[in-house]
C-alpha cells in the first residue's frame, strides 16, 4: 500500500469523527467536546484534500476521495453550526444527572429548592438539542472517500479498503479517547462510561486491525522473512511491539478506569497517549513496509 499524507490525514479525520458520533449519541459529555473535535479532524480532512491536490493520483478514486473528502469538512462545519446555534439546550443527559445530585444533596441537608432549570434564567429559550445523528455524515463520506483512496493504494482494491476503513477506525477511537479523558478536566463530575465505551471499542477494533495487516500479501510475509523490511526483520519486530504494546496500554488503561479515585481518570489520559504512539507505529509501520 501506498503511504501517502493525504489518506493518513481523512483516516484520522473519518474515523475521529464517527466515534465522536460514539459520545455525543449519549448526550452526557458537554457541547463543547464536540466542537473541539469537529474543529480538528474538520481541518485535518482540509489537510487531507490539500495533501491529495499536490499528488499525481489519475482516474474514479482520485475524484471520489476528493469529493467525499469535501463533503466530509461540509458535513463537520453544518454539525458544527447547529450545534453553536442550539448550544443553549446543553445536553440533557448531563442537564438531568447535575439536577439529580442537586436534590440529593438537597435532601441530605433538609433543602427543598434543589429543583429548577440552571438553563433558564430568564424566560423560554431554545429547548432543540442538537441533533447527534448530523454528527453520522461527515464519517459517511469519509469511509467513501476511503473506499476511492483504496482504488490508487495498490494490491487488492477490497484489502485496500478494508485496511484504510479499520485504520481509520483505529487511529480514531485511540484519539477520541485519549481527548475525552482530558475533557473530564473541562467537566468535573462526568461519570467515566464515555470514556469507558472508547476504550472498549479501541479494544475490539485493535484484533481487527492486526488482521486486516497480516492478511497476505501482507505482514504475514515481512514476519516470515518473504518480504525484506530492508533492515533484517527488525522494523517488521518493532510492529509487533507497537501492536502488542497498544493491547496492553488499552487493557491497563480500563484497569485504571475502575479505580475509585479522580487521579484514576488522569492516569487513563496519560496512558491513552502512549497509546496513539503505539496505534500510529501498529498502522503506519505496516503501510510503510507493504509500500510497493
Amino acid at each position: 500500500m501506498h503511504l501517502d499524507a493525504a489518506t493518513i490525514l481523512l483516516q484520522w479525520a473519518a474515523g475521529g469523527l464517527v466515534f465522536l458520533w460514539v459520545t455525543t449519541r449519549g448526550r452526557m459529555v458537554s457541547i463543547g467536546y464536540g466542537w473541539l473535535l469537529r474543529g480538528v479532524f474538520g481541518a485535518m480532512a482540509i489537510g487531507a484534500i490539500a495533501a491529495e491536490l499536490r499528488t499525481d493520483h489519475q482516474g474514479w478514486g482520485h475524484g471520489v476521495f476528493l469529493a467525499a473528502s469535501a463533503m466530509v469538512v461540509v458535513s463537520a462545519t453544518v454539525a458544527l453550526i447547529v450545534s453553536v446555534v442550539r448550544r443553549a439546550a446543553g445536553v440533557s443527559a448531563a442537564d438531568e444527572l447535575a439536577t439529580s445530585r442537586a436534590e440529593r444533596v438537597a435532601a441530605m441537608a433538609g433543602r427543598t429548592d434543589a429543583g429548577g432549570d440552571a438553563r433558564d434564567p430568564a424566560g423560554p429559550i431554545d429547548r432543540r438539542e442538537f441533533p447527534p445523528a448530523l454528527d453520522l455524515a461527515a464519517p459517511i463520506f469519509g469511509v467513501v472517500a476511503l473506499v476511492g483512496a483504496a482504488e490508487f493504494s495498490g494490491g487488492a482494491l477490497w484489502l485496500a479498503a478494508a485496511r484504510l476503513v479499520v485504520g481509520a477506525a483505529f487511529l480514531g477511537v485511540v484519539s477520541d479517547a485519549m481527548l475525552l479523558g482530558h475533557w473530564y478536566l473541562t467537566q468535573p463530575g462526568l461519570p467515566r462510561a464515555p470514556l469507558q465505551e472508547l476504550v472498549r471499542w479501541a479494544a475490539a477494533v485493535w484484533p481487527v486491525e492486526v488482521l486486516v495487516l497480516l492478511l497476505p500479501p501482507g505482514m504475514i510475509g515481512v514476519l516470515s522473512g518473504g518480504r525484506s523490511d530492508g533492515y533484517g526483520g527488525l522494523i517488521g519486530w518493532m510492529w509487533v511491539v507497537c501492536a502488542l504494546t497498544t493491547a496492553i496500554l488499552l487493557w491497563v488503561t480500563w484497569l485504571a478506569l475502575r479505580e475509585r479515585f479522580y487521579s484514576a481518570v488522569m492516569a487513563a489520559t496519560g496512558l491513552l497517549y502512549l497509546a496513539i504512539l503505539t496505534a500510529f507505529g501498529t498502522d503506519l509501520v505496516a503501510r510503510a513496509l507493504l509500500a510497493p
